[in-house]
């Protein structure tokens, strides 16, 4: 134990010999590390964002339920490839007996024509439980503020509208308005509504075109008792995959034909952003790798070069090239590990100054301002230190080799 630490003490003095070097050297992994370890943090933060989004903010659930063969019929027959009202009640009973799912709703969705009296346009709805839909959305149901009054399961006929479609109407909270379309057997239908509230969307593409109604409602407007899909929420979303095949043999053994997706199944967003997150974070830190190795290889190679005549007097004082070795290698151990503090210091120092200042940005295809977080994630960092100084070890293992090899008397007489 005494002999390790003197290697250290030794090995920590000899990186001091050339202080001008070994700060750039410093300065290069710590920037190496700073970033890789924001970047993972922001990473994180934006995969815990996308994920509760997906499942709350969009509402789909951790899983969400078809009857069999919708997924490949359901737009060209969808009335065959519904789930019947008998199943509805006998699938949500089942779904909750599992102590992981906390609720089990229906849903429709429909879509059609909504007029103002003088000018119509094309909307597209989901019939939802509106208590249900509190509870799913969480905290995301108050990041959509409502202009006027929420759903009411005791108002069929109330809607909510989304705002860029109330506006391209001249619809109000409390404006009255009609809705038509076709039922599953194509015969013409038309509903009255009212708008009990507006809301923003958040994107562009959708907030002129949604309209959120009761699922009563979905299911007058297509005269049906069916559902198309029941969303299922569960207690933590780690459970995901373990319940989708609990509740996939449950109903195989009670004769229900169905299908279960995930929410990471349904999110095609989530999956291009974390794709693309991947790469980006891979590109990153080879880069980083790539500049850990060179410049701790460099240090210590010119590091070889000038301490040659040194190198040779340890030699012929009995030290042997193993010894040698682990002296060249510890120094760019502890190069790492050093670079890594003042990396950690960096990272630290950052990731406050985002916490405090709290910045905003819009992303390509939103309509509301996104918080800029980045998430401080221990067990990450530990592990990077740990790597980093590996790797910073590992570099400096050539150069630690080559100055092993050197012949003492040549070593002795080197200018």
């Amino acid at each position: 134990m005494n002999q390790s630490i003197q290697w250290i003490k030794i090995a920590f003095r000899n990186i001091l010999k050339s202080k001008h070097r070994t700060i750039v050297t410093l300065m290069a992994i710590g920037f190496g590390f700073a970033s890789i370890a924001l970047f993972q943090g922001y990473i994180h933060s934006v995969y815990e964002g996308l994920r509760s989004s997906a499942i709350h903010g969009s509402g789909i659930g951790h899983l969400t339920i078809y009857a069999r063969g919708w997924d490949v019929h359901g737009k060209s027959d969808p009335d065959a490839y519904m789930i019947p009202g008998k199943d509805i009640e006998k699938i949500t009973r089942l779904a909750i007996e599992n102590k992981h799912v906390t609720l089990a709703s229906p849903r429709l969705s429909i879509s059609g024509l909504v007029s103002n009296g003088k000018n119509s346009a094309i909307f597209i709805a989901t019939g939802v439980i509106p208590e249900h839909e509190r509870i799913i959305k969480g905290e995301f149901y108050d990041f959509q503020p409502i202009t006027g009054k929420p759903l009411n399961s005791k108002n069929e006929f109330g809607v909510e509208m989304a705002s860029g479609l109330a506006k391209h109407l001249e619809f109000a909270p409390g404006s009255d308005g009609v809705v038509m379309g076709a039922t599953l057997d194509g015969q013409m239908n038309a509903l009255d509504i009212n708008i009990n509230g507006t809301y923003n969307t958040g994107v562009a593409d959708t907030n002129d075109k949604f309209i959120k109604v009761p699922f009563s409602f979905a299911q007058s407007f297509y005269d049906t008792r069916k559902a198309d899909s029941i969303v299922i929420l569960l207690d933590n979303w780690k459970y995901t995959d373990l319940v989708k095949q609990q509740l996939t043999d449950v109903l195989a053994s009670s004769g229900i034909k169905v299908e279960i997706k995930t929410w990471k199944q349904l999110s095609a967003f989530y999956k291009g952003v974390r794709n693309m997150f991947d790469m980006i974070f891979l590109f990153i830190f080879v880069i980083v790798f790539i500049i850990v190795i060179m410049s701790t290889t460099n240090t210590m190679g010119m590091a070889v070069v000038e301490r040659t005549r040194e190198i040779g007097t340890l030699r012929a004082l009995g030290l042997k090239r193993r010894g040698v070795s682990l002296l060249f290698a510890a120094e760019g151990g502890l190069l790492g590990l050093a670079g890594c503090l003042f990396g950690l210091l960096m990272h630290t120092l950052v990731w406050a100054a985002i916490s405090y200042a709290q910045p905003s940005y819009i992303p390509p295809g939103n309509s509301t301002p996104v918080p800029l977080t980045v998430d401080f994630l221990p067990a990450s960092i530990i592990q990077l230190i740990l790597f980093m100084t590996f790797l910073a070890l590992i570099s400096a293992i050539v150069p630690a080799r080559r100055a092993a090899r050197q012949n003492v008397v040549n070593a002795l007489t080197h200018v």
